[in-house]
């Protein structure tokens, strides 16, 4: 076990350093209005001079190397342009709780609907639950997410009565931000657990089971669903993700002050410096996401093989 978490540690942080450095020169090949603040009132000398102290005239190779060891400071850097002068991790510690809280929640929500969703379609197949199953997942996929994101909006507003804009100290005002980022994942949970109980239902342990007398709900539960809900395991850290970036539309959308819509204001301001530590955030999480669910369900399943057995190839 020691070894394979070593090793898949050591794949991440690798996976990870390529991701920062092509993010990070792809930055560097934007425009240098993003590193400043009203760039047509400065002389050419300040320009210069401005880009000299941030180290952009160096070499691309001394650049990422001063990047990286900054990084391991903890320093992200400044903002440019939407707060100038004020460091990234101050913003970002700012910003980050509001969407962390509702990721979870919405996370959440899609864990406690989508899983018995998924449940009750395998089991009622072809019946009520499994044609209203099919029928919310092909709604959800097909419909692009803005279009029913707004009708939530206008509607749920009404029917709550309350404004459509986000208020923290407000908690009805938090319902419908989380469950427009919830319906992706509970679409997900249901559609991936419903294919994986089916395969299951056919295998030949069921239906010895079910052949020596065995009730159908006790094999439901103690194994169909165990082992269906296995291969999920993994993807439920990085589903967090996809959360976090559908918040990037629903933060807009309600005004939240978050983290998805910091990224849509410092896009909008050209803040470079903004723009290259919040994209790098975000491929953090994925990385540590995948790097979870791969430990997860190496530790839930005992089938799993964590290192190669004498002979394997």
């Amino acid at each position: 076990m020691a070894k394979y978490l070593l090793k898949r540690i050591g794949q991440s942080i690798f996976t990870l350093a390529i991701i920062l450095s092509l993010v990070f020169v792809m930055v560097r090949q934007m425009p240098i209005d993003g590193y400043f603040d009203n760039i047509d009132k400065l002389t050419p000398a300040v320009i210069e001079a401005t880009l000299d102290k941030l180290g952009l005239n160096d070499p691309m190779l001394v650049q990422l190397k001063d990047f990286f060891l900054n990084l391991l400071k903890g320093d992200l850097g400044v903002s440019a342009r939407y707060s100038k002068d004020v460091p990234i991790i101050e913003i970002v510690a700012n910003k980050a709780p509001v969407s962390l809280t509702l990721g979870l929640i919405a996370m959440a929500v899609s864990l406690v609907l989508g899983i018995p969703l998924g449940a009750a379609m395998a089991r009622s197949k072809n019946k009520f639950w499994d044609k209203f199953g099919t029928l919310f997942i092909v709604l959800i996929n097909a419909v692009p997410s803005a279009v029913y994101y707004i009708y939530i909006q206008s509607y749920g507003s009404t029917l709550l009565g309350v404004s459509m804009l986000f208020e923290r100290d407000n908690w009805v005002t938090w319902i419908l931000p989380i469950f427009s980022l919830s319906l992706g994942n509970i679409a997900y949970y249901a559609m991936w657990l419903r294919r994986y109980m089916v395969d299951e239902l056919n295998k030949d342990y069921v239906r010895l089971a079910r052949a020596k007398g065995v009730d159908t709900k006790k094999i439901t539960m103690r194994h169909v669903f165990r082992n269906a809900f296995v291969p999920m395991i993994q993807y439920i850290p990085t589903s967090l993700l996809y959360t976090v970036g559908g918040s990037i539309y629903v933060e807009s959308l309600y005004s939240i002050p978050g983290m998805g819509g910091l990224l849509v204001d410092v896009i909008t301001k050209q803040d470079n410096p903004m723009v290259q530590a919040i994209v790098m955030i975000y491929s953090c999480i994925g990385i540590v996401g995948m790097l979870l669910g791969d430990l997860l369900m190496a530790v839930i399943d005992p089938r799993i093989s964590l290192t190669k057995k004498e002979g394997a190839r």
